[in-house]
């Protein structure tokens, strides 16, 4: 069984239930999954990950929550390579600050590319101005990536 790996970065938990609310649809594809709220680059590497999920909050003026803090300095002085990673990207964010909407999930994202890893699909940016419940954008949007991306296990 493929094994899917939900990477969470989260302030006051958005981010982890929209992991929660998305981990079903990943098992009925037939994936394993593994949800890990204190994401490690050693969770990437030293293990494997057929595919991972990144789900993500911007705080302050587009910052990591300091939960993945750890991950992404750990990317950033590591660089360690990803080019066997296959990754998806749910950001959340309010588009009230501007410019630094769904900040750490754009970051995040060209980290990962930089390092050699593969977007599958576009990045999903859920603004909380438009969506009170993160997960009513992220279930129809990672039921369409799953089958866009083929990604169920015969």
């Amino acid at each position: 069984m493929p094994m899917l790996k939900i990477l969470v970065g989260t302030m006051y938990g958005g981010a982890l239930d929209v992991a929660e609310q998305v981990k079903p649809l990943f098992e009925s594809a037939g994936y394993e999954v593994d949800i890990l709220e204190q994401p490690t680059v050693s969770d990437l590497t030293d293990s494997p990950t057929d595919l991972a999920l990144f789900c993500v909050s911007t705080t302050g003026s587009g910052d990591f929550p300091g939960n993945f803090v750890p991950f992404a300095r750990g990317l950033d002085e590591q660089s360690p390579a990803l080019s066997d990673l296959r990754y998806g990207v749910i950001a959340l964010g309010d588009s009230s600050y501007g410019d630094t909407f769904c900040g750490a999930g754009r970051q995040l994202d060209d980290m990962l590319q930089g390092l050699g890893a593969t977007r599958l699909g576009d990045r999903l940016e859920v603004d909380a101005m438009e969506t009170f419940m993160a997960d009513d954008a992220a279930i129809p949007w990672v039921e369409e990536w799953i089958d866009a991306q083929q990604l169920k296990v015969a």
